[in-house]
């Protein structure tokens, strides 16, 4: 499966989705980071990056792989929906397009945009699909998303679960740049209390707690997780039925 992570606007969580949520659950596949500037130099060693402009290169590495999760950075985005209109029919070396969001006017105002490009190429609606992202905890997600489930239920240019939501959480941050496995970390099986309290040094008692405190988070956002997967419904049938938004007042296209 080779899946493609857009959208115009940066800190929607892209590469949050890309690592932790499709990664894990894509046996064998890897991620390419398309961005113009990258400063991190604790790559996970999963991860192969190369620059926005050498999309002849891309489609010919989608040609040879099977499984692949291409993260593409808002500085790039642009350009790389150019270059796919000008090889004509490169989109669809892409199984799936999926469109993170948050609930932040712009953002969602920018992923409106994204959502229009993808239809314009002639991305078919079947291929794309929306994460609701930074959802906080008893939101009305049809009245914080409005923007974009109006825009979808006027132009069905998407396939939206309500389901496909993830909420903000801190374990992301932890973890940045480490490659660490969310599972893993969820089912570590350390007794940390045990430790902390035969521990002798301050040091070494605050490291242990950490843990302790990163396998708690990771407990919380796995199931999380594996339920936005199971939402996506990756590979299912194009004609099965989907989820429709309530209708919405439509919003014009920026």
């Amino acid at each position: 499966m080779k899946i493609a992570v857009i959208n115009f606007s940066g800190n929607v969580g892209k590469t949050t989705v890309a690592r932790h949520l499709l990664l894990p659950r894509m046996p064998g596949a890897r991620v390419i980071s398309i961005e113009s500037i990258n400063a991190d130099q604790d790559q996970d060693p999963q991860e192969h990056v190369i620059r926005g402009r050498q999309f002849a290169e891309l489609q010919e590495y989608l040609q040879v792989v099977e499984d692949v999760v291409v993260d593409i950075g808002a500085s790039n985005v642009e350009e790389l929906l150019a270059l796919m209109r000008r090889y004509r029919g490169s989109h669809e070396d892409f199984d799936y397009f999926i469109v993170p969001t948050v609930p932040a006017g712009k953002q969602q105002q920018d992923t409106i945009a994204t959502l229009a490009e993808l239809s314009r190429i002639g991305i078919l609606s079947e291929k794309v699909r929306i994460v609701f992202n930074m959802v906080e905890d008893g939101s009305d997600i049809q009245r914080v998303f409005d923007p974009v489930l109006a825009f979808v239920s006027s132009s069905p240019v998407a396939r939206i679960s309500l389901e496909c939501r993830l909420g903000s959480n801190e374990i992301y941050g932890r973890i940045n740049g480490s490659g660490a496995d969310l599972s893993a970390l969820a089912t570590d099986p350390a007794d940390y209390k045990a430790l902390i309290a035969a521990a002798t040094d301050s040091t070494e008692r605050l490291a242990l707690a950490q843990r302790l405190a990163t396998r708690r988070l990771a407990s919380g956002v796995v199931p999380e997780l594996n339920a936005c997967f199971v939402a996506l419904r990756l590979n299912e049938n194009a004609s099965a039925p989907e989820a429709k938004p309530k209708q919405t007042r439509a919003r014009a296209v920026p």
